[in-house]
């Protein structure tokens, strides 16, 4: 029986994993990277001026 308890312990580990990582993928999916991609292109036109000459 204690080796039963013992095989019970990675299984039940596995079984939490799996459901950890359906979750993690789901939140993943329902946001797309669109507003952040955005801002990633905001960034990189404020990068590409010129900067101003403060003389």
């Amino acid at each position: 029986m204690a080796a039963l308890a013992w095989l019970l312990i990675p299984f039940m580990t596995a079984v939490g994993a799996g459901l950890w990582g359906t979750w993690a993928n789901r939140t993943r999916r329902a946001r797309s990277d669109g507003p952040e991609l955005v801002g990633y292109a905001r960034f990189r036109e404020a990068m590409e001026k010129p900067r101003p000459s403060g003389d």
